[in-house]
């Protein structure tokens, strides 16, 4: 199984359709909020080098957000990321 983080807030509707996506494929994830732990949030912008949410991080790669990952999926980008295992 990857491993998957996930940089989220409580009230962001790419968070949650982030969070369906992946539930749908059955796969799970470490969610951070960065709303409430202002360390997350400084862990997500040296990760990713950016400070829009999501951010979605597969084995230490950093994927963007909800819109990234779509079109890895769209382009098939995104399915060996979700078959290996770190």
């Amino acid at each position: 199984m990857p491993r998957i983080v996930l940089y989220t807030i409580a009230t962001c509707a790419f968070c949650m359709a982030t969070k369906n996506f992946l539930k749908a494929r059955n796969l799970s994830w470490r969610e951070l909020r960065v709303d409430t732990d202002p360390q997350a949030r400084e862990a997500m912008v040296a990760a990713t080098h950016r400070t829009s949410v999501p951010q979605i991080v597969i084995n230490d790669v950093p994927i963007g957000g909800f819109d990234d990952m779509m079109a890895m999926n769209r382009s098939g980008a995104l399915q060996p990321l979700l078959s290996e295992t770190p």
